[in-house]
């Protein structure tokens, strides 16, 4: 795709999920890798609803604000999951309700905080590592996510939110939609006798063998 294509998917994408309630003011932000190598990225404070394709920011991969209006504080983070995982196209950070609650919660088990129990949960997400709590935009977020990104494709900031990953920016949305309705339904659930996934149904989503 090309960048005006790109700039007008993020514009788009964001739209989606804000009218659908994953985001609401101006929290959250968005970026992808650019054919060039520069990262797109929503400015700082915008709305997912009120994206502007002409005014988003372009920063390079070290950093340094290229053009457009000043990227968002918390882009700090998305380079370095871009710096970690090469295969890493696109970065949404969402504050959705349900991830958001699991975030609150004082008993996650720090490397799998929910056990996996649908199997679009392990094929779309995997592991999802727990972020110890940092306040917004602070830099000790992109250095305690530096320790643990070794490719996968999602991570719980404790007391924030989800930062969710994908190869492009279409699988990096789908990817946090998905992970959205399984917090949802574990949080529904979780009371409940609810069965969890074998050890050996994960290994064959995973792998395709037993």
């Amino acid at each position: 795709m090309t960048e005006n294509e790109l700039r007008n998917a993020m514009v788009s994408l964001g739209k989606s999920l804000f009218d659908r309630g994953y985001v609401c003011g101006g929290g959250g932000n968005m970026s992808l890798r650019l054919p060039d190598g520069n990262i797109l990225a929503t400015p700082t404070g915008s709305s997912f609803g009120r994206l502007n394709a002409d005014r988003l920011s372009i920063v390079s991969p070290d950093g340094t604000h290229l053009s457009g209006d000043r990227p968002s504080k918390e882009v700090a983070f998305h380079q370095v999951l871009f710096t970690k995982n090469l295969k890493c196209g696109a970065v949404v950070h969402m504050h959705s309700t349900h991830l958001t609650a699991l975030s609150c919660l004082d008993d996650l088990d720090p490397a799998r905080p929910i056990r996996p129990f649908t199997p679009y949960f392990v094929m779309r997400i995997g592991d999802m590592p727990v972020i110890d709590y940092y306040p917004p935009g602070s830099p000790n977020i992109a250095k305690a996510l530096e320790q643990v990104a070794d490719g996968q494709r999602a991570y719980l900031l404790r007391n924030h939110g989800p930062v969710v990953t994908g190869s492009d920016i279409f699988d990096a949305v789908d990817n946090a939609e998905e992970l959205e309705e399984t917090a949802r339904l574990y949080l529904m659930l979780k009371e409940k006798n609810l069965r969890y996934l074998s050890e050996e149904e994960i290994s064959y989503l995973k792998t395709g063998t037993k």
